[in-house]
């Protein structure tokens, strides 16, 4: 299986999440179990049905992330030498030539993408048009209404 890139702060927050599922949520699902067993019959307790529910979707996520982890080639762009280039992992500010909007993104891992925090996955067009190249470069990227030219304001390994 291929090794899929992960920030320092995305698989910092993977094991967090990992270990609150194992340490908090599973042991208080079981608990509920435990006490809906008492309650009598099964086949119509539907307290008991809602927590085997919540213990299937908790032991699934507990799965996945364990294997996100395994899978994970992580990344400290803060100990990489970047030449002033656009990486992995890199902050990126840019502005939009025709706007003059001014947006900045961090280039993280697939898993870990999300626009509203503005964190873009590797694999977007923004990205692989942006990585490589340095400040003041200007890059096209090809969306779906057309190309747009960005300007590389700055560049920070944080």
């Amino acid at each position: 299986m291929n090794k899929v890139p992960l920030t320092v702060t995305g698989a910092n927050k993977l094991r967090a999440e990992l270990e609150e599922l194992k340490t908090v949520v599973r042991p208080r699902i079981i608990a509920a179990i435990a006490e809906a067993r008492e309650h009598g019959d099964l086949k119509e307790n539907a307290e008991y049905h809602a927590a085997r529910e919540q213990q299937s979707f908790a032991e699934g996520r507990i799965a996945e992330i364990e294997a996100k982890l395994s899978n994970a080639n992580i990344i400290d762009v803060t100990k990489m030498d970047a030449n002033g280039k656009v990486i992995f992992g890199a902050t990126v500010e840019i502005e939009d030539l025709d706007s003059g909007k001014v947006v900045t993104y961090q280039i993280v891992g697939e898993d870990e993408a999300d626009i509203k925090e503005g964190r873009i996955s590797v694999g977007s067009p923004i990205a692989r048009a942006l990585i490589g190249k340095e400040v003041e470069d200007v890059v096209t990227v090809k969306a779906p209404g057309g190309d747009i030219e960005y300007e590389i304001l700055s560049i920070q390994y944080i």
